[in-house]
């Protein structure tokens, strides 16, 4: 076996959504060395994400840029995490090789996933998530002419219609879990940021009910209806697809494998905790974005400015970033007191519903686990393809349960990635 190559960096950046692109470019200036590594074809993350279906904002478009202008800038796209082999090192994985990165100073901008929920006919296909829909779309899925239902909770909904709309779907519903009063407070509140007020009235819809809620989806084979929950009845509604956004998860597993602390996120879903420069429990690894918790594209370039700025050790102008981070943290906690979900969303799922689908776990086959580790042990949940991402984040909705610590692998590697790892453990031994 061949030892993989090493490389070093003075600046190792995870992720190139908002944060990640943020505080590259506040770190550029020091002249250190910066890798920027991310498993997207290009930099801007979920929100920016390009394709064939994608119209770029000028907002993504300039961070490109700004990256682009620094040659101490590195962006390595296509690049997964796959391990932590050593301190101050990750093991890496693109389409061609594996190669180890050994960084001085590391900043986590992982992001977060959608929260999937289970509920009857939610593994019918054509049922995806509202994010992930987008994503379909921007990776060119045709949908011109569907009729799409959207539910779930806050404001990706609308934005989700809007983009399955301007590429020629027929957009039936848009059902809002959270009440009339709880938005139209979060519409009052929105004078405190005047630009998400005018997002939000670009992103009207005729179609949108508040307290609506989805009870299933009916078809034979792909979805042909879906059946609502309208504040006191029932209406069935014919479609094509659905998407549903029930929130967002922080993508918090390479900070927990790293050893760093967790906090208790505004959403109940935990997050890295940081400080107020960003910095994580673990000396120099800082955290910025939705890996701290879900705030907002806004929130995240403040968040990633004042990380990258620390990091390479510029804490007075990190410092002059704390009133934009602060504008957008209250932003982020009236969004999450505004659209939290209603306790009636964890009886969605009757007992033969599946929560794990990967392995065909039913919920009431989890009904008498008493944790992730029993049910894993004993009724296989969380071992299929998604390695308990999907029905991990959904048992710990409706169970309470608290997922155990990640383990390398972090993401589906080659032999020959691990192979060559394994020489390298075996170098370390000889010596």
């Amino acid at each position: 076996m061949t030892t993989m190559a090493l490389e070093h960096c003075d600046l190792l950046i995870v992720g190139a959504g908002p944060a990640g692109m943020a505080a590259a470019v506040a770190a550029a200036p020091s002249g250190a060395s910066i890798v920027v590594i991310d498993d997207n074809p290009a930099p801007g993350g979920q929100i920016w994400r390009d394709g064939p279906g994608a119209a770029l904002p000028p907002a993504a478009r300039r961070w490109r840029e700004a990256l682009e202008r620094h040659a101490n800038i590195r962006v390595c796209s296509g690049t997964r995490v796959i391990a932590a082999p050593a301190h101050g090192e990750l093991l890496l994985e693109d389409a061609v090789r594996g190669w180890r990165m050994q960084w001085k100073k590391l900043i986590l901008c992982t992001g977060a996933r959608e929260l999937l929920l289970p509920f009857p006919g939610w593994t019918l296909p054509g049922v995806t998530g509202a994010g992930g829909l987008q994503a379909l779309i921007k990776a060119g899925l045709p949908v011109e002419g569907e009729r799409i239902v959207v539910t779930g909770s806050g404001p990706l909904l609308l934005a989700a219609a809007a983009t399955a709309r301007a590429a020629g779907a027929k957009v039936v519903r848009i059902a809002e879990q959270a009440s009339l009063a709880a938005v139209a407070g979060f519409a009052v509140n929105l004078l405190r940021w005047p630009g998400k007020a005018v997002q939000a009235l670009a992103l009207g819809d005729a179609q949108y009910r508040t307290s609506s809620r989805i009870v299933s989806v009916q078809g034979r084979g792909r979805v042909e209806s879906v059946l609502l929950r309208q504040g006191g009845r029932e209406v069935q509604i014919e479609c094509d697809r659905v998407a549903c956004g029930f929130g967002l998860t922080p993508n918090t597993q390479l900070g927990q494998m790293l050893g760093c602390a967790l906090a208790p996120a505004e959403t109940g879903a935990p997050a890295l905790a940081v400080d107020a420069l960003q910095r994580t429990s673990l000396p120099g690894v800082y955290a910025a974005g939705e890996c701290t918790g879900f705030g907002g594209s806004e929130r995240a370039l403040a968040q990633g400015t004042i990380a990258g700025y620390a990091a390479v050790g510029n804490e007075r102008a990190a410092t002059r970033h704390e009133h934009e981070r602060a504008r957008w943290n209250a932003f982020a906690a009236q969004l999450h007191r505004s659209f939290a979900l209603a306790p009636g969303i964890r009886q969605m799922p009757q007992p033969d519903t599946l929560v794990c689908r990967c392995e065909d776990v039913p919920l009431s086959a989890l009904a008498g686990c008493s944790g992730w580790t029993d049910a894993k042990l004993h009724r296989r949940c969380g071992m299929g393809a998604c390695q308990g991402r999907v029905c991990g984040d959904a048992a710990q909705f409706l169970f309470g349960w608290t997922p155990p610590s990640p383990r390398p692998p972090l993401s589906p590697a080659r032999i020959a990635t691990l192979a060559g790892l394994a020489a390298r453990g075996n170098d370390v031994d000889r010596q």
